[in-house]
C-alpha cells in the first residue's frame, strides 16, 4: 500500500516509510502551512513510531523550525497542546491499522487540516526540494502535554464523579493506557488494569473482532464491573462496554454524550446510526462523508449561525464543537476526534443517575449496528465492485437478493441500501487501508450482526 492520505492523515506500509519519505511531507506540510517557529511531534507505541518521529523531527530541524518532542501520548492531547500553543503539530500513528503500518496526521496552528490542505501538501510533497543543512534550530523534549489532556477533564468533572464503580481499563498497547487508569481513579472509581500488552494490537473500535469481544465478556464475568473502557491505539476513539461486558458501538456512546452535553446540533457521517434522528433530541442534524476532516468542514459551517455543534464518527471519535460550561466548570471546544470525553460522559451521566449503561443504552430508540471488513482487498477491486452495484440496478438487486425491497439508496460514501424492513446495508472501501468495508443497522444487536455476516459473507463471495 503506496502511502496515500485517506480519512485520517497519511497512511501505508512501514517499509514505505522511509526516513526520506516522512522528510519529503514534513517539509511539504510546513510549506503549505505557512511558516513555523516550532513543530509539535508526538508518537503512538508501535515500534516503528520513534523511528519516524525522528525524521520528521530532523526535517523540521533542517528547515529551521524548532521542534518540541511531546513523546508518547494520544492524537487529542497533542492536538489540545497544538490549539493552546497555537503550534502545528504531526503525530505519528497508524490509528487502528495493524503494526506493519503507520501514518502521520497533521494538525495546524488552528485545528486538523483540511481536504484542500492535503491537496496542497500533495503538491508541496511532489515538488520537494532538501534545504541546505546549517539553519539554526533547536530540539526539546516536553513530555508534559499529556498531564495538561488529563487535567482538561478533571477539572470539568467533580472528583467524585465516579465513586464507588469498579472500571476495567483494557490497557493492550493503547498510547493512553496508564491515562485512562489515573482518570478513573482520580475521579473516586476504583481502576482494575486488563491486558496490558509488550506488542502492538490493532484495536478497532468501530469492528471489534468476536475473539476481543470473547475477552472482554470473560473479563466482566470475572469479577464485578460497572464497565470495561480502552481505546484504540492513538486513543482518539473510545471503547466501551457494560457491566456484562457488551461492547456499546461508538455512535451510541456519542448519542448519549451529545444530549449530555446539551448539543443541538450533531454534524455525522452517513454510516452513523439513525437512532441519531429517531432521539429527537437535536434541532440539527448533518450527514457527511466518512472522516473527521468533513465532519469538522460541516462543524465551520453549522457555526456561521449561533449554535451548539458536536461531531462524531461510528468509531465513536467524539468532535466538540463549542465551549460547555455545567456546574460552574467549562470544556473548552476540541474539533478533533477524542476518546475521553465519550468514556467519561457516560460513565458519569450513569453514576449521577444512579443507572447502569446498560439502561442508558436500553432507553434509546431500538437501532442498532455492526460493522466489520474484509481485509487485504486491493482498494482498486473494492471500489470495482461498489461501482458495478451502484450503477447496475439488476447486478444489486441480484446481489441484495432475500433481504426485501430496495426503497432507498444513499451515494453520500459508497453505497448504502435501506429495505422495507428497516434494514440498512452499507458497503465502502477503507480510506485508511487496503480494506472493504461492511455495515448492517437493524432493529436489534442480533439482527445487524447477522445481516452483516450475510453481507460480509456475499463480498467475499464477490472479491474471492
Amino acid at each position: 500500500m503506496a502511502p496515500k492520505f485517506g480519512t485520517s492523515g497519511l497512511r501505508g506500509l512501514v517499509t514505505e516509510l522511509t526516513d526520506d519519505l516522512c522528510a519529503t511531507y514534513t517539509r511539504a506540510f510546513v510549506r503549505a502551512c505557512g511558516p513555523a517557529v516550532s513543530l509539535l511531534v508526538g508518537r503512538d507505541l508501535r515500534p516503528s513510531s520513534p523511528r519516524i518521529a525522528n525524521a520528521v523531527a530532523t526535517a523540521a530541524l533542517e528547515l529551521g523550525v524548532d521542534v518540541i518532542d511531546c513523546g508518547e501520548l494520544s492524537t487529542p492531547a497533542l492536538a489540545a497542546e497544538s490549539l493552546r500553543l497555537s503550534l502545528p503539530a504531526i503525530m505519528v500513528t497508524g490509528s487502528h491499522i495493524p503494526a506493519d503500518r503507520n501514518g502521520l496526521k497533521f494538525y495546524s496552528a488552528t485545528g486538523e487540516i483540511t481536504k484542500a490542505d492535503e491537496e496542497a501538501i500533495i503538491v508541496f510533497a511532489q515538488t520537494d526540494s532538501v534545504p541546505v543543512v546549517g539553519i539554526s534550530s533547536t530540539r526539546r523534549t516536553d513530555t508534559t502535554a499529556a498531564q495538561r489532556y488529563l487535567d482538561r477533564y478533571l477539572s470539568f468533572l467533580p472528583s467524585n464523579a465516579l465513586a464507588g464503580h469498579t472500571i476495567g481499563v483494557y490497557q493492550h498497547s493503547c498510547v493512553a493506557r496508564d491515562l485512562l487508569v489515573d482518570l478513573v481513579q482520580c475521579l473516586g472509581a476504583t481502576a482494575i488494569p486488563l491486558g496490558r500488552s509488550d506488542y502492538f494490537i490493532p484495536v478497532d473500535t468501530e469492528a471489534v473482532d468476536e475473539e476481543t469481544r470473547q475477552q472482554l465478556r470473560a473479563w466482566a464475568a470475572a469479577s464485578p464491573l460497572d464497565a470495561i473502557i480502552s481505546a484504540d491505539g492513538d486513543a482518539d476513539r473510545p471503547l466501551v462496554t457494560d457491566a456484562s461486558g457488551e461492547v456499546i458501538s461508538g455512535d451510541i456512546l456519542d448519542t448519549l454524550t451529545a444530549i449530555a452535553l446539551g448539543a443541538d446540533t450533531v454534524v455525522t457521517p452517513v454510516s452513523s446510526n439513525t437512532m441519531v434522528e429517531a432521539t429527537g433530541a437535536f434541532h440539527k442534524i448533518v450527514r457527511t462523508r466518512i472522516g473527521s476532516p468533513y465532519v469538522i468542514a460541516a462543524m465551520e459551517q453549522a457555526l456561521t449561525v449561533p449554535c451548539k455543534p458536536v461531531g462524531f464518527e461510528a468509531n465513536g471519535g467524539f468532535l466538540l464543537g463549542f465551549d460547555v460550561t455545567q456546574n460552574g466548570q467549562t470544556l473548552s471546544r476540541l474539533m478533533t476526534r477524542d476518546a475521553v470525553l465519550p468514556i467519561v460522559s457516560v460513565l458519569s451521566t450513569a453514576a449521577r443517575g444512579k443507572t447502569t449503561l446498560a439502561n442508558l443504552v436500553s432507553d434509546l430508540p431500538a437501532r442498532r449496528t455492526a460493522t466489520d471488513r474484509l481485509e487485504h482487498v486491493p482498494t482498486e477491486r473494492s471500489a470495482a465492485l461498489v461501482k458495478q452495484l451502484t450503477e447496475d440496478a439488476t447486478a444489486r438487486a441480484a446481489f441484495f437478493s432475500g433481504f426485501g425491497t430496495e426503497t432507498a439508496l444513499d451515494l453520500t460514501d459508497g453505497l448504502r441500501v435501506t429495505f422495507a424492513s428497516g434494514l440498512i446495508l452499507h458497503v465502502r472501501p477503507s480510506g485508511n487501508a487496503p480494506e472493504l468495508r461492511g455495515y448492517a443497522e437493524a432493529s436489534t444487536d442480533t439482527a445487524a450482526r447477522h445481516a452483516l455476516a450475510d453481507l460480509l459473507s456475499r463480498l467475499r463471495q464477490r472479491i474471492g
